[in-house]
């Protein structure tokens, strides 16, 4: 099913998964993909790991075993910075192969020292020339509710957003965040501005205060006063860090399934223990919102 249709039957429950290292054995994969499997998602985004890499195995492998072993919807990264219209075409083509019919169009993490290929320098490029050349697939598309780092301000970056849907993006997935209210603001935002596909919130329990800080270093996303004292008080102590984490990001979630977001997407950094907490603890909050 694509994620079109699935939006509107559910609040979605989502996760995203990165291959693993190409030095482990397939046995390894599918031994930590399989984990994710308790956690009942109803679909499942594969990366192409950092750096933007442009090597496709590791993310069509990881789809093939999510689709067509595990039986759970994925949703491959396609990133263009670094791909000719030739590649995309190409790792449509095998992605159609294994039965995937959701990727999620993105423009890519510029690369220092490698000059990109030009076809696809924006996202919006990307959907409007798979939407164009392959129409059977479902395409997502990244948004910021803390504005995308590139953008001079909000007003930029929702036309750059409206234009990527009017190019053909029928799903939306924030960047993570750590403040519920920059989500609300943002959603109120894109609908005033006549964006009315589905938007999943991005969400990542943080366990890790060193993790975080290169992340939101990176993305430039601001940390609220309550996470940053989790983060300054438990620093040094690896449990409570991951329970403080943890509860930080379940009360995330359920605020934002009570105000009747689309969906939410977890990061997971292949934590299937930290995703199957998170869903034992808020999986009656999801049951009750397909309550009518």
């Amino acid at each position: 099913m694509n994620l079109t249709e699935l939006s509107k039957t559910k609040t979605i429950f989502s996760l995203e998964v990165f291959p693993p290292k190409k030095t482990s054995p397939n046995s390894t994969v599918l031994d930590t993909i399989s984990k994710f499997k308790a956690v009942n998602p109803d679909f499942i985004s594969v990366t192409l790991g950092a750096g933007g890499s442009n090597h496709f195995e590791g993310t069509i492998e990881v789809a093939d075993i999510i689709q067509n072993q595990l039986g759970i919807e994925a949703v491959a990264h396609v990133p263009g910075l670094y791909q000719s219209k030739q590649d995309v075409l190409k790792l449509l083509d095998k992605l159609n192969s294994i039965n995937v019919e959701n990727v999620l169009a993105l423009r890519g993490d510029h690369i220092p020292e490698r000059k990109p290929v030009g076809d696809f320098n924006h996202a919006n490029e990307l959907v409007e020339f798979i939407k164009e050349n392959r129409p059977e697939f479902d395409v997502t598309g990244a948004c910021y509710p803390n504005c995308h780092q590139d953008s001079k301000d909000f007003i930029d970056d929702i036309a750059n957003l409206k234009r990527k849907v009017e190019c053909g993006a029928d799903h939306l997935i924030t960047q993570l965040f750590f403040d519920n209210n920059a989500f609300y603001d943002f959603y109120e935002k894109t609908r005033i501005a006549g964006i009315n596909v589905p938007i999943e919130a991005g969400i990542m329990p943080c366990t890790n205060k060193n993790q975080i800080d290169r992340i939101t270093a990176i993305t430039g996303v601001p940390v609220p006063r309550k996470f940053r004292a989790i983060l300054d008080r438990y620093a040094d102590n690896k449990e409570a860090m991951r329970d403080a984490g943890i509860a930080f990001a379940v009360d995330q979630i359920i605020d934002l399934v009570s105000q009747g977001v689309d969906g939410i997407h977890l990061y997971t950094m292949n934590r299937a223990d930290i995703a199957c907490r998170i869903y034992e603890d808020t999986k009656s909050v999801f049951k009750a919102a397909e309550v009518k």
